[in-house]
């Protein structure tokens, strides 16, 4: 497909769909404006080629028009970085909206207001779809985070520009580093899965055994398949009925001739608080009233070994409960090896909230490969799911191939 990059967008008015659902503080001041920097190749790409920019996004998760929802803080924050100021009408389907957005000159740039103000855009409504796409002449989906979800914005709209629909420079990455993951790895390939629940991971660990040649196991997920082997658990976190899901997966991995690891030592307390006993027990062999709450030290250094000795990393998920001080000993020694055997020369990718909160917090993120913006979205993707708003703007572009030959 045909990369912005080699767009010259003079002239044109350019709709955006990005995803600036940042946290905001109880002032309603913006506590981390990561999602707004990292759309700015290529809103600041299409501007400097004479472009207009029309961003649209959502923000949290409001029933109808909430003012506590309002995009009003991100305003200064976007100005700020891209230099000029920024057009913003509260107002989506008003006049008002479309007089604004077609007056609007080369280099300037708009915002509007919460998509998800409108039920019609959780719903992939066609009408709201064909409103949102006459503001503009041409549409770039950098919204990687959203793709999963087949919302107005992010799939049907796509129908209504005739061909003229792109993957923005984030999204342009995305796909780039995941599929590197998944089809161009380089072995030893290790993937590290972490987090509560196996339910969640299930469809991942399961796509991966096709192509990784190491499975580690780490934070509460690993007690179901502890508990599976016959391991005692106490009172750690494990889902009973999945059981039945984490034997399946390890006689998987025997078949396919993946290792797999699992904790043999790990952190335990009497409480799930950082004021708790804590002592270090074998993983398998947790007492009553105790739980399980991050990998041991034993672990730790097996988890490094096996990583320090990869070639491709893939990370996803805490090794323990990461929220409180006392049992972050585990992710940490995670977050440093991936970031030792990346300097080393191998490629690493890391996605999911406490993972990437993780990096960030020992300052490590410029030390990997690829950091994924996607949570649910890369999920998928590594499950090998086809999603929504990729698939559209692929769809488009093919039918597209298919009338100019």
């Amino acid at each position: 497909m045909k990369s912005i990059k080699d767009i010259n967008f003079k002239g044109k008015k350019v709709l955006i769909r990005v995803d600036f659902n940042v946290p905001l503080n109880h002032n309603r001041q913006v506590m981390d404006d990561t999602r707004i920097r990292e759309s700015l190749p290529t809103i600041m790409k299409v501007l400097n080629d004479g472009g207009s920019v029309i961003l649209m996004t959502h923000l949290g998760r409001p029933n109808g028009y909430e003012s506590d929802y309002s995009l009003t803080p991100i305003v200064p924050v976007l100005s700020t970085y891209v230099g000029r100021n920024v057009i913003f009408t509260r107002d989506l389907f008003g006049p008002k909206t479309f007089e604004v957005c077609g007056k609007m000159k080369p280099g300037e740039i708009a915002l509007l207001e919460n998509l998800r103000f409108y039920p019609e855009e959780e719903k992939g409504d066609e009408g709201f779809a064909k409103e949102l796409a006459s503001l503009a002449d041409i549409y770039i989906n950098d919204a990687f985070a959203t793709s999963h979800r087949n919302h107005t914005s992010v799939s049907t709209i796509v129908k209504f520009f005739n061909g003229n629909a792109y993957f923005g420079l984030l999204m342009e990455n995305e796909i780039k580093n995941l599929d590197r993951i998944l089809y161009n790895s380089t072995p030893p390939f290790t993937a590290i899965i972490g987090g509560a629940k196996v339910s969640t991971k299930f469809g991942v660990i399961k796509n991966m055994l096709q192509k990784v040649d190491n499975l580690i196991i780490g934070g509460g997920m690993a007690f179901t398949f502890l508990k599976a082997l016959g391991g005692k658990v106490g009172n750690s976190l494990y889902e009973e009925d999945k059981l039945d899901v984490a034997k399946q997966i390890i006689q998987e991995v025997m078949l396919k001739g993946v290792n797999l690891y699992l904790p043999t030592d790990a952190v335990v307390a009497n409480g799930f608080t950082n004021e708790a006993d804590i002592k270090v027990v074998p993983a398998d062999d947790i007492p009553d009233e105790w739980m399980g709450l991050d990998i041991g030290p034993k672990t730790r250094r097996r988890f490094a070994e096996i990583i320090n000795n990869s070639q491709t990393i893939l990370w996803n998920g805490p090794m323990g409960v990461f929220e409180l001080e006392k049992f972050r000993q585990g992710t940490k020694a995670i977050a440093i090896a991936v970031a030792a055997a990346t300097i080393s020369g191998s490629f690493s990718l890391v996605g999911g909230g406490d993972s990437v909160a993780a990096i960030n917090q020992y300052n490590l993120a410029d030390q990997m490969s690829y950091v994924s913006t996607g949570g649910g979205a890369m999920l998928e993707y590594l499950e090998g799911k086809e999603l929504p708003g990729i698939a559209a703007i692929r769809k488009a572009h093919n039918e597209d191939v298919r009338k100019n030959k």
